[in-house]
Protein backbone atom coordinates (compact mmCIF):
# COMPACT_ATOMS: atom_id res chain seq x y z
CA UNK A 1 0.00 0.00 0.00
CA UNK A 2 3.14 2.50 0.64
CA UNK A 3 4.25 1.63 -3.21
CA UNK A 4 1.06 2.69 -4.28
CA UNK A 5 0.47 5.99 -2.23
CA UNK A 6 4.18 6.48 -3.40
CA UNK A 7 2.82 6.36 -7.21
CA UNK A 8 0.02 8.58 -6.94
CA UNK A 9 2.32 11.37 -5.06
CA UNK A 10 5.02 11.31 -8.08
CA UNK A 11 2.05 11.02 -10.50
CA UNK A 12 0.28 14.32 -9.35
CA UNK A 13 3.82 15.73 -9.11
CA UNK A 14 4.24 15.38 -12.88
CA UNK A 15 0.54 16.65 -13.83
CA UNK A 16 0.80 19.29 -11.68
CA UNK A 17 4.43 20.47 -13.41
CA UNK A 18 3.05 20.18 -16.85
CA UNK A 19 -0.02 22.04 -15.83
CA UNK A 20 2.46 25.01 -14.49
CA UNK A 21 4.78 24.98 -17.93
CA UNK A 22 1.73 24.71 -20.36
CA UNK A 23 0.24 27.89 -17.61
CA UNK A 24 3.63 30.14 -18.65
CA UNK A 25 3.41 28.89 -22.32
CA UNK A 26 -0.08 29.91 -22.43
CA UNK A 27 0.40 33.15 -20.85
CA UNK A 28 3.29 34.56 -22.30
CA UNK A 29 1.57 33.27 -25.91
CA UNK A 30 -1.71 35.48 -24.51
CA UNK A 31 0.70 38.55 -23.98
CA UNK A 32 2.29 38.73 -27.26
CA UNK A 33 -1.48 38.70 -28.54
CA UNK A 34 -2.41 41.50 -26.61
CA UNK A 35 0.56 43.45 -27.68
CA UNK A 36 -0.32 42.99 -31.46
CA UNK A 37 -3.51 44.01 -30.59
CA UNK A 38 -2.46 47.71 -29.07
CA UNK A 39 -0.48 48.05 -31.85
CA UNK A 40 -2.88 47.33 -34.18
CA UNK A 41 -5.60 49.41 -32.03
CA UNK A 42 -3.68 52.61 -32.06
CA UNK A 43 -1.95 52.44 -35.92
CA UNK A 44 -5.71 52.01 -36.50
CA UNK A 45 -6.42 55.40 -34.34
CA UNK A 46 -3.79 57.12 -35.73
CA UNK A 47 -4.88 55.93 -39.50
CA UNK A 48 -8.47 57.84 -38.92
CA UNK A 49 -6.62 61.00 -37.40
CA UNK A 50 -4.35 61.15 -41.11
CA UNK A 51 -7.62 60.28 -42.76
CA UNK A 52 -9.31 63.53 -40.98
CA UNK A 53 -6.51 65.44 -41.72
CA UNK A 54 -6.49 64.48 -45.42
CA UNK A 55 -9.87 65.11 -45.64
CA UNK A 56 -9.98 68.28 -43.69
CA UNK A 57 -9.62 71.39 -45.95
CA UNK A 58 -6.40 73.84 -46.18
CA UNK A 59 -7.94 76.46 -44.80
CA UNK A 60 -9.41 74.85 -41.92
CA UNK A 61 -5.86 73.23 -41.05
CA UNK A 62 -6.11 70.13 -42.70
CA UNK A 63 -4.16 68.64 -45.46
CA UNK A 64 -6.94 69.49 -48.25
CA UNK A 65 -6.99 65.99 -49.97
CA UNK A 66 -3.37 65.31 -49.44
CA UNK A 67 -1.17 63.64 -46.93
CA UNK A 68 1.30 66.54 -47.80
CA UNK A 69 0.39 70.06 -47.39
CA UNK A 70 0.81 72.73 -50.05
CA UNK A 71 4.19 73.73 -49.20
CA UNK A 72 5.45 70.03 -49.89
CA UNK A 73 5.78 69.50 -45.98
CA UNK A 74 4.64 66.04 -45.32
CA UNK A 75 2.51 64.55 -42.36
CA UNK A 76 4.29 63.61 -39.88
CA UNK A 77 3.80 62.44 -36.31
CA UNK A 78 5.26 64.82 -34.14
CA UNK A 79 3.56 67.90 -35.83
CA UNK A 80 0.48 67.17 -36.27
CA UNK A 81 -0.36 63.96 -34.07
CA UNK A 82 0.98 65.28 -30.27
CA UNK A 83 -1.99 67.77 -30.87
CA UNK A 84 -4.69 65.43 -31.43
CA UNK A 85 -3.15 62.02 -29.97
CA UNK A 86 -1.51 62.34 -26.23
CA UNK A 87 1.85 61.04 -26.88
CA UNK A 88 1.21 58.15 -28.53
CA UNK A 89 5.11 58.13 -30.46
CA UNK A 90 5.20 55.35 -27.59
CA UNK A 91 3.59 53.05 -25.56
CA UNK A 92 4.35 50.31 -23.32
CA UNK A 93 4.34 47.92 -25.92
CA UNK A 94 6.12 49.77 -28.89
CA UNK A 95 6.57 52.50 -30.85
CA UNK A 96 5.11 54.08 -33.83
CA UNK A 97 6.67 56.34 -37.18
CA UNK A 98 4.38 57.75 -39.22
CA UNK A 99 5.18 58.76 -42.66
CA UNK A 100 3.69 60.29 -45.70
CA UNK A 101 4.30 58.40 -48.76
CA UNK A 102 3.40 60.54 -51.66
CA UNK A 103 0.19 62.68 -51.70
CA UNK A 104 -2.59 59.58 -51.24
CA UNK A 105 -1.41 57.38 -49.21
CA UNK A 106 0.47 57.05 -45.15
CA UNK A 107 2.69 54.37 -43.70
CA UNK A 108 2.24 53.95 -39.84
CA UNK A 109 4.80 51.40 -38.75
CA UNK A 110 4.46 50.18 -34.76
CA UNK A 111 7.61 47.85 -33.63
CA UNK A 112 7.54 46.03 -30.46
CA UNK A 113 10.05 47.01 -27.60
CA UNK A 114 12.87 44.79 -28.00
CA UNK A 115 13.16 43.62 -24.59
CA UNK A 116 9.74 42.05 -24.84
CA UNK A 117 11.39 39.03 -26.77
CA UNK A 118 8.02 38.76 -29.09
CA UNK A 119 7.94 37.19 -32.37
CA UNK A 120 6.89 39.50 -34.50
CA UNK A 121 8.83 42.05 -35.97
CA UNK A 122 6.16 45.29 -36.64
CA UNK A 123 3.07 45.95 -37.81
CA UNK A 124 2.46 48.02 -40.97
CA UNK A 125 -0.36 50.19 -41.16
CA UNK A 126 -1.49 51.27 -44.92
CA UNK A 127 -3.84 54.43 -45.00
CA UNK A 128 -5.28 55.83 -48.12
CA UNK A 129 -7.83 58.43 -48.53
CA UNK A 130 -10.98 55.79 -47.60
CA UNK A 131 -9.04 52.81 -46.21
CA UNK A 132 -6.89 50.94 -43.78
CA UNK A 133 -5.06 47.99 -43.85
CA UNK A 134 -2.63 46.19 -41.18
CA UNK A 135 -0.08 43.67 -41.47
CA UNK A 136 1.53 41.90 -38.87
CA UNK A 137 5.11 40.77 -40.10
Amino acid sequence: MGQQQLLLIVLGVIIVGVAVVLGIQYFSTGAEEAAKDELVAHSTIVAANAQQWFRKPVALGGGGNSFTTASGAQLSYPAYFTQKLVNLHSTTNGTYVVAASGDTAVTITATPIPSAGFKFLNVVTTVGPSTTSSIIN
